[in-house]
């Protein structure tokens, strides 16, 4: 069984604690061991790079250490977690004088940063180190004939990689087909779901927000899938605002990667977290599980 330090991050301790359940719950089923970073800290979140960077890094810095001396890899399951820990890596390994200096304060921990532990987001463990024969593998409930948009976002491509394709990825379609469900092509599946500009900018937001959905929903999709929380609840929470604001009748299903994985390999629903959502799930997946009754139990 391969061990991974499981990075959590805020997100998943509340808002998003469906996409906790199910990550656990499709990680045991696929023989992945995550173990929880004891005492692990907020990643800074977007706002914090922006109020004081060294500090940023230094608590990125810190979740880095405890995993080292783990001696695992991080995994990470929100996009915005992963990009801040991988850029905090990348930052460190090209800058001694940055390194020293967060050393300096992880010291009054008893951590040191040196930079031997990777940092993956949860999907790439799947696509990546699962693969998606060994999933198809274990999969005893394809969802069959569940059209099924597929929904990057903006920030887990940004740490760009070697040989990676930022342009026209197609590992998050070729996961939703290792399911048995048929992913969509649509036009908007790497744009920015509008992040934090909800705060600052409410109508601007809410106009990304629909013309995500209305993209997805024109490509016949009956459901979106994400890799991250603030994806996920700026398109599920926001839909009734963006229907007041612009005369819309959107009521599109969004839910995590790992949930749809979860009933492809017979996981109960519960089990996953789905039916805590605001925009129900499973009248867009009744279809697809209906062969299995023990699975809407």
């Amino acid at each position: 069984m391969k061990k991974y330090a499981y990075f959590p991050g805020c997100s998943l301790e509340k808002m998003a604690h469906s996409y906790h359940m199910s990550a656990l719950e499709t990680t045991r089923a696929l023989g992945i061991e995550l173990k929880e970073l004891e005492d692990w800290n907020c990643c800074g979140a977007t706002a914090y790079f922006h109020v004081d960077e060294l500090l940023a890094f230094t608590l990125c810095a810190r979740n880095l250490a405890m995993a080292e001396k783990e001696k695992l890899d991080l995994v990470a399951p929100c996009s915005g977690c992963y990009k801040n820990m991988y850029f905090t890596r990348e930052h460190l390994k090209h800058d001694a004088g940055l390194a020293e200096h967060i050393n300096e304060a992880l010291s009054e921990d008893n951590l040191h940063y040196a930079g031997t532990s990777s940092v993956r987001h949860l999907i790439e463990v799947f696509v990546q180190d699962v693969g998606f024969d060994a999933i198809k593998a274990k999969v005893i409930k394809p969802l069959k004939g569940l059209r099924v948009a597929p929904y990057y976002g903006c920030q887990i491509l940004r740490p760009r990689k070697a040989k990676e394709d930022v342009e026209q990825p197609r590992f998050f379609e070729d996961l939703i087909s290792a399911i048995g469900a048929e992913p969509v092509d649509y036009l908007l599946r790497l744009s920015c779901c509008s992040g934090a500009l909800i705060i600052t900018n409410r109508r601007a937001a809410l106009s990304m927000v629909r013309n995500l959905l209305e993209c997805a929903v024109r490509s016949k999709a009956a459901i979106i899938a994400t890799a991250c929380p603030l994806c996920q609840v700026n398109l599920e929470c926001y839909q009734k605002q963006v229907n007041r604001e612009f005369g819309t009748d959107l009521n599109v299903p969004v839910v995590y990667f790992t949930q749809l994985v979860g009933l492809a390999l017979g996981i109960p629903p519960k089990r996953l977290g789905i039916g805590s959502e605001l925009v129900a799930v499973m009248p867009a997946i009744a279809d697809a599980i209906e062969s299995e009754p023990a699975l809407t139990k």
